[in-house]
């Protein structure tokens, strides 16, 4: 089934929660619904109790008939604010040209979590934000059958109105909605969801919901942010991380017209101690310059001429990761992580064997919108207006830094441009309510591109040092990996680890993960799919190469390799086998994978395939590669499994085909280089970024499976890079082992 369907077959499934997980209000304003997972929040069921508030809903419904939809979870650019609310209205029965979205509060009693990350926001929320429709679709028909004295089973909705089948009667939402105070809600489940033959909005391809601000400037997003007396500031950190200030020329700063204050932030303590997740969290060391212009600020800080106090990263390079790593794989493994069988035995044994040893950058995010936030302190509370992907810890971080509350913290969740991971962090949100507090007025800090790339909290680079066996049929009988990653003490850094379950283990009889780390001083984090886009080109790469040395298919090998098990092992790392060939037999038959052998000299097919954040993908990628060692990807095809519905046809497509985007350009320019404990590049001229005239067809196709729908920023991004690499294998029989791909690799 294609992207563009209209449908894709889904079962309604009765829903878990309870009458004391439903909020309801009713006012002059119309009805007030909201939902509280269980656990969560106590609710209350009282539609008229004072102490049940609006701010605590999801659904209003004005006397008009308009409809406002919250939306719970960050939106930064994955298009949740219009496809969540889309699974309200499709339960609710309402026309989403009625609907008007907005940002819910940051209420975690309320929400439970609110935060844009992992693919989980479809997960999370398919079941959970129909019973919120499908309860205010009952309410509304309840007080439909009340006003006409009959049963509810007499009514139906169409959209924006409850019908009385025996007579034809028509009350609209809006007229009902006053009526629905005495209404008690219904136990959601009793209630049946549609099926989706009836879906007038799910399955619906939609524009997010943002669009037309976006594409005409209006303000939206965090760096769009004004308040009354607003200041603007710039906050110069250490090339070092976590380095002090030494010195700084303040007076030279503040003569700069338009400067209100510049001064020194020793920071917090636990922001940059060395240990699991610390570095870089919160508030780093630095030189705040505050002004009523941006430019004003920035030219103060120019003039500043900071010197930094020794620290002890400025040791670190990329060159001496690289080196420690290489003697780390010459010695004993500091840990093993699996070992199944007798791997140097079967090693020993084997027909064949293959050494390879891989390697992949640091990655910085490059949010395309810099990290910003807009902070008011006053009267002893702070109100936020921040781009963040997880508000909560946000205001968690500000209350402890500051020493507040978190109950005199409001935060508020607004548009971000590119989160990728980068905005789970919150150290842009601590500096801003810092400066505020420190001038007494509200500020925005705004980073430079600069130090958005050199304080980033980067994809940690990684090396694997690995062997496979092959017997004399060419089954792969053997594998081992030396991981050599990086360390914040004694525990792996963040986003640098690798799973037990990682594939192909349990698919190999003898198998064998060990793992070295190196001391890191550099912030590292979560970036699109984290892991799992280093991992993939590993594993899948190494796959390939056992593939060739077989004699085999590539893409047959893997599938042999697979195996005829439907599930392997058990949940939550449980890995639909059945799943992965299903996809690597669609991607097969919807690319010319089985005509490869007569394309031109110098062009080529590669296969890669991953399951990451419960979607399972596989795809084909097709490259030319000139005599000069110029790479042109000319067609990626992929073909996805991520359950039986797909919600917004628009925003899937949208997902996979900048997954893909990103994966390639990850693989093609991308690199974030250390020198003396700082990051040597600073903007996309030494950090480019994929060019428009080098993005190619991604033709996408979806399998409907019976699983629950599942979330699609990120799993499309792994296999397009192990796609390529092998496609430029094919191509020219250069193994392409490190990344990124430069012109001398692949010179002729």
């Amino acid at each position: 089934m294609t992207y563009h369907d209209k449908h894709l077959p889904q079962s309604g499934q009765q829903t878990g929660a309870s009458r004391r997980d439903v909020l309801v209000s009713v006012s002059a304003a119309g009805l007030t619904l909201g939902f509280v997972v269980a656990g969560k929040a106590q609710a209350q069921t009282d539609a008229q109790d004072d102490a049940i508030r609006p701010l605590n809903a999801y659904v209003t419904v004005a006397p008009d008939g308009k409809v406002t939809i919250l939306a719970k979870a960050p939106d930064v650019g994955q298009g949740v604010k219009t496809m969540l609310p889309m699974l309200i209205a499709e339960e609710l029965d309402v026309p989403w040209e009625d609907v008007r979205v907005e940002m819910a509060p940051n209420d975690p009693k309320t929400y439970g979590r609110q935060f844009a990350g992992g693919s989980m926001a479809t997960p999370m929320h398919w079941d959970e934000h129909r019973r919120v429709g499908a309860v205010a679709r009952a309410m509304l028909i309840q007080a439909a059958a009340t006003a006409w004295n009959c049963g509810p089973g007499d009514c139906v909705t169409e959209p924006g109105a409850v019908i009385h089948k025996p007579t034809g009667k028509k009350r609209t939402y809006g007229s009902l909605a006053l009526a629905c105070a005495t209404v008690t809600p219904p136990d959601p489940k009793t209630l049946t969801l549609k099926e989706p033959k009836d879906y007038r909005i799910v399955g619906r391809p939609l524009a997010q919901y943002d669009t037309a601000k976006i594409v005409t400037g209006q303000p939206l997003f965090g760096i769009d942010q004004r308040r009354p007396g607003m200041l603007f500031a710039t906050y110069v950190k250490a090339p070092v991380f976590g380095a002090k200030v030494a010195s700084a020329d303040l007076e030279a700063a503040r003569a700069v017209k338009g400067v209100k204050a510049a001064f020194i932030v020793e920071g917090h303590p636990d922001a940059f101690a060395p240990g699991p997740g610390n570095i870089g969290q919160g508030l780093m060391p630095g030189v705040a310059v505050v002004a009523d212009t941006w430019w004003a600020a920035k030219k103060g800080r120019d003039r500043l001429n900071v010197s930094w106090a020794d620290h002890p990263t400025s040791q670190q390079s990329s060159k001496g990761y690289a080196d420690k790593a290489a003697t780390l794989n010459a010695g004993k493994p500091q840990r093993n992580l699996r070992n199944d069988g007798d791997v140097d035995a079967a090693l020993k044994g084997a027909a064949k064997t293959v050494e390879a040893a891989y390697a992949y950058p640091f990655l910085s995010h490059a949010n395309l919108e810099p990290q910003n936030c807009t902070a008011e302190f006053k009267d002893g509370k702070l109100e936020v207006w921040a781009p963040t992907q997880n508000p909560e810890p946000g205001r968690q971080l500000c209350a402890k830094t500051l020493g507040l509350a978190p109950e005199d913290i409001t935060v508020h969740m607004v548009r971000g441009g590119g989160g990728f991971g980068r905005r789970l962090a919150n150290d842009y949100m601590v500096e801003a309510a810092w400066i505020s507090r420190e001038v007494g007025a509200p500020v925005q800090v705004l980073w430079t591109r600069e130090d958005d790339m050199q304080h980033d909290h980067y994809r940690p680079a990684g090396f694997h040092y690995l062997k496979g066996g092959l017997d004399a049929q060419g089954n792969l009988v053997a594998l081992a990996d030396h991981f050599v990653t990086f360390s914040n003490k004694d525990a792996i850094a963040p986003s640098a680890g690798m799973s037990a379950a990682e594939f192909p283990s349990r698919f190999v009889p003898n198998l064998r993960f060990d793992v070295s780390m190196i001391p890191l001083g550099v912030p590292t984090g979560p970036l699109r799919a984290p892991g799992s886009n280093a991992l993939a080109f590993v594993f899948q790469s190494f796959i390939d190469e056992l593939a060739h040395a077989a004699g085999a298919d590539p893409l047959e090998f893997q599938i042999k390799l697979l195996g005829d098990q439907e599930v392997v092992g058990q949940a939550p790392a449980a890995y639909g086998a059945g799943r992965m060939v299903g996809v690597l037999r669609a991607v097969r038959d919807m690319s010319p994978w089985a005509s490869r052998s007569t394309l031109p000299k110098g062009e080529g097919l590669g296969v890669g395939c991953y399951y990451s954040h419960l979607g399972y993908f596989a795809e084909v990628c097709h490259v030319g590669v000139s005599a000069e060692g110029g790479v042109k990807v000319k067609k990626v095809w992929v073909a996805a499994d991520v359950g039986r519905q797909i919600i917004n046809p628009h925003g899937a497509l949208n997902q996979v085909q900048g997954s893909v985007l990103d994966g390639l350009s990850e693989a093609l320019h991308q690199q974030i280089t250390v020198a003396n404990g700082a990051v040597e590049q600073s903007n996309f001229g030494d950090y480019p970024l994929m060019r428009i005239s080098e993005a190619c067809p991604v033709e996408v196709k979806f399998l409907k499976t019976d699983f629950n729908p599942t979330g699609l920023g990120e799993p499309a991004l792994p296999p397009a890079i192990p796609a390529l690499t092998n496609a430029i294998f094919a191509a020219t029989g250069k193994r392409i082992r490190s990344l990124p791909l430069t012109p001398d690799m692949l010179k002729a």
